[in-house]
């Protein structure tokens, strides 16, 4: 059983109290919800709401991501070396509560703005919103290896946060679009939208920081204090990379389709309110379907079962091509199907993971969980952005007209034509890139532990991290031993 010092002094022992697993779980609140809306909205906004040329608003969309990978890195060490009353992990939790949801409202508050200023606006706040958003979500990911070492009681609290996860990408996903459609695409639907998150995110982020109180302190963790250190780190674990690679090329996928999926709707489908239904459609099988990719992953093979996943992936992103001359309701059935897949793409890459981390541990005696799991965070990251900026350069090229919301435009027949292949074969093209870096990817057996390893258990999901003690100076470089063996 867990035990420790609890954030107040006082020392807990057995199970985490049910507030704390709780409290935990309802920061997926935020980081479900801030993963979601700018993603599904925000590129659609700049171009049909404040007349940012796409190619403009890709760039704007893009920057603060990449500031997002870099910025994770600094996040974590200065957490790490806090003396903060409190721990140094929750008053991170709340000073991201405190600037996260107000800056969230701003970046859709829709001043008079139009064009390259407007897109020059939405970088800035959608830049500060970010590192906000990295103060609280960094900390956040670390807790539970720093909560319980009983694997069974983290895998009790990770439930708790997958849950509200679910719950949250759904409902995100579902009403935001609802709320800023309602009267129209007009600036008023989008500041609405804007308040309405902003207060989701606040609720979750503050019970956060007030559940987590009593929670115990049973461990430290720390990664590697740079992105340099980290990919100098991982350079050597060819399973991890081919992995990762295979996650990243999954992510740019995604990434594509949840920034097409408005356009998508409004053009293709012909209704702006049509996203409600096609998000649902995405996102509503997961919860059904993630414990029959679990079963097949037990009985043939997670590798076995994430071939399936990627195909079927593949296979409904290209019969969605047909979409123009099917009409709506077949397109409803296969973006269903697209989630079913996806289903498959959330889950079985993070089992995948988790093996290949005990197997690193095994095989170098060190733990570097907190590494390996910062880079594939990071990958995720920066690949949600290039699927942005992909969607962009695709309504670039095919000639979309943006506007505001007082002087709507008819679109070429080549825009409405790169919509629905930029949300069908773009994808689909990922989707194959990730199957060939899967087929690459090795399922190499946990060789015997040396006597100083200390593996993390396979159960514990990838963003959760481990201890990574000091490195060894007198031990070669780990890419020198990998040529020895």
């Amino acid at each position: 059983m867990s035990s420790g010092v609890g954030q107040d002094g006082t020392v807990a022992a057995g199970p985490l109290p049910a507030s704390v697993r709780t409290g935990y779980g309802l920061g997926s609140l935020c980081t479900g919800t801030f993963a979601t809306v700018p993603g599904l909205l925000l590129l659609y906004y700049l171009t049909n709401v404040m007349a940012v040329p796409a190619a403009t608003a890709g760039v704007a969309l893009f920057i603060p991501k990449v500031w997002d990978v870099l910025i994770n890195p600094v996040v974590g060490v200065v957490c790490d070396r806090s003396r903060l009353r409190g721990g140094p992990r929750r008053p991170f939790l709340l000073i991201g509560a405190c600037t996260l949801p107000p800056l969230f409202a701003l970046i859709f508050a829709a001043p008079p703005l139009r064009g390259t200023a407007a897109a020059a606006y939405v970088a800035a706040l959608f830049m500060l919103a970010a590192t906000a958003y990295a103060v609280f979500q960094v900390p956040y990911v670390v807790m539970p290896a720093e909560m319980t070492h009983d694997t069974g009681e983290r895998g009790r609290l990770l439930a708790w946060r997958v849950g509200f996860l679910g719950a949250a990408i759904l409902v995100s996903g579902a009403v935001a679009p609802a709320i800023a459609h309602a009267n129209g695409d007009t600036p008023s639907g989008y500041r609405t939208m804007g308040v309405a998150v902003a207060l989701l995110l606040a609720c979750g982020m503050f019970a956060s920081w007030w559940g987590t109180g009593k929670a115990p302190a049973v461990a430290h963790t720390t990664a590697e204090p740079s992105l340099r250190a980290q990919l100098t780190a991982a350079r050597g674990n060819r399973p991890f990379l081919y992995l990762a690679g295979m996650w990243t090329a999954q992510a740019l996928a995604v990434g594509v389709m949840l920034a097409g999926v408005q356009y998508f709707a409004t053009y293709v489908l012909g209704s702006a309110d049509a996203v409600t239904p096609l998000f649902i459609c995405l996102i509503g099988p997961l919860a059904l379907v993630m414990p029959v990719w679990n079963r097949l992953a037990r009985a043939r093979g997670v590798k076995y079962a994430q071939f399936w996943a990627s195909w079927l992936f593949f296979a409904a992103t290209v019969v969605l091509a047909l979409t123009p001359w099917g009409g709506a309701w077949p397109a409803y059935a296969t973006v269903a199907l697209v989630g079913v897949a996806y289903g498959g793409l959330q889950l079985l890459p993070l089992r995948m993971l988790a093996d290949t981390l005990v197997a690193d541990a095994a095989r170098t005696g060190r733990q570097r969980a907190a590494t390996f799991t910062g880079l594939w965070t990071a990958s995720e990251t920066l690949a949600f952005a290039l699927g942005a900026g992909a969607f962009a350069a695709v309504l670039a090229v095919t000639g979309f007209r943006s506007s505001d919301a007082a002087h709507a435009v008819d679109q070429p027949a080549s825009a409405v034509t790169g919509i629905a292949l930029g949300m069908s074969l773009v994808p689909a093209a990922f989707a194959l890139v990730s199957i060939w870096l899967l087929h690459r990817y090795r399922e190499d057996p946990v060789p015997d532990a040396p006597a100083s390893a200390s593996p993390a258990p396979a159960e514990v999901p990838a963003e959760v991290p481990a201890e990574v003690p000091a490195e060894d100076p007198a031990e070669p470089p780990e890419d020198e031993r990998d040529r020895d063996r």
